[in-house]
């Protein structure tokens, strides 16, 4: 509020004619020091970390269908999480939001927080990943070889509010990528995934996909494919594949924004409890809801055919890939589909590469890996 003699001042000054203005200046040369070289050496690393490859998977000539896995698990941090932290720490820097010495705090079910942890360290920032304590212990393990510190709740859906407190206590800045995965990454490119995909894909048979199929955690990456596909005018669609305990499905099929699950994803990474504000329903063309026992047979079968051992996420959107392919090659459509290995399957031996897990979960991969078995042998899907 202006003080009387400020306001008598203003007054005197206006009759006498006098320009006059407020004037605030909060510049800090010391800040924009740090937060230059802070956001030169995230850009940095982009530089360094170039592009990730697209494998194609094996399935007969004449089906005249090709599918393909972008591999994010190459990168410096092992996961698809690692180019939302980068676009995350960029927009936290930019805004002003993540300061020199302050804690960066998240909510995550491990891999955003292992790629957190990453940057934290890369600028110089204490790190705390706010998670669910059935969070893998390599997860664990990986964060805290970054830098970071895991502090963990026993119920998933109070994750965001701990993380919230937790910075509010802290003087630090919560990262909320639940909220910002869909506007941090720029959807019109910038070698964002979609265009990277796209232009590995140019010199293919089908070098415009279909489809392209992704699973969601925060829906970042559905959002950001969806509208790159409708801003460049490509017809391929997108299908976002969703794990048993997640309302993402529900709420997308129903049109309904406050969809809420009663428990957390036991596919680590991605499904939510509750609609995120990240996830853009409008981007998406198509759902399908995956049981965890095909999510897990899907991702050992991966491993069968191409050598590679990758997380439950990751053979969520394989499962759901494959049916696609079925369909296509069924109706003698011919095209391409492209999925994402998420994350490396080291991270889960203990959990989906365990038989003794599976037995103590009840699931029975067994009528799922038999079904793309049969699949892959004869073209034939099980429904």
């Amino acid at each position: 509020m202006i003080e009387i003699s400020e306001c008598s001042a203003w007054a005197r000054m206006e009759r006498e004619n006098v320009v006059h203005t407020i004037d605030v200046d909060r510049s800090d040369p010391a800040y924009r020091a740090w937060l230059n070289e802070a956001v030169r050496k995230v850009q940095a690393d982009a530089n360094r970390s170039a592009d990730t490859h697209l494998l194609r998977f094996p399935l007969p000539e004449e089906w005249g269908v090709d599918l393909y896995l972008k591999d994010e698990s190459t990168h410096p941090t092992g996961s698809l999480k690692h180019r939302l932290a980068r676009s995350l720490f960029l927009h936290g820097l930019c805004n002003g939001w993540i300061r020199p010495e302050a804690p960066v705090v998240e909510a995550s079910s491990g891999s955003t927080a292992v790629s957190e942890a990453y940057f934290a360290r890369l600028i110089g920032v204490p790190f705390i990943a706010v998670m669910p304590g059935t969070t893998s212990r390599e997860k664990c393990r990986l964060i805290e070889f970054h830098g970071g510190r895991c502090h963990f709740v026993d119920d998933p859906r109070k994750m965001y509010a701990e993380a919230a407190a937790l910075a509010e206590r802290s003087g630090g800045h919560y990262m909320d990528q639940f909220t910002y995965a869909e506007r941090a990454t720029d959807w019109r490119g910038n070698n964002n995934i979609a265009e990277s995909v796209f232009s590995q894909l140019r010199s293919e048979r089908h070098p415009i996909p279909a489809w392209i199929v992704a699973t969601a955690g925060t829906g970042g990456t559905s959002a950001t494919i969806g509208r790159y596909v409708r801003y460049m005018q490509y017809d391929t669609r997108i299908c976002v594949a969703d794990p048993e305990y997640s309302c993402f499905f529900d709420g997308w099929r129903n049109h309904d924004p406050t969809a809420t699950g009663e428990r957390g994803s036991r596919i680590e990474g991605i499904g939510r409890p509750r609609m995120e504000p990240s996830f853009v329903p409008g981007a998406i063309d198509r759902m399908m809801k995956v049981p965890d026992a095909a999510s897990i047979a899907a991702a050992r079968a991966l491993d069968e055919a191409i050598g590679r051992k990758a997380g439950g996420s990751t053979g969520t959107g394989l499962w759901s890939a494959l049916k696609i392919v079925a369909e296509m090659a069924g109706n003698g459509s011919k095209g391409s589909v492209v999925t994402l290995i998420c994350d490396p399957g080291e991270r889960y031996l203990d959990t989906y590469y365990s038989d003794a897990w599976l037995a103590e979960q009840g699931l029975d991969i067994g009528p799922y890996a038999g079904a793309v078995t049969t699949f892959l042998a004869t073209g034939r899907w099980p429904d």
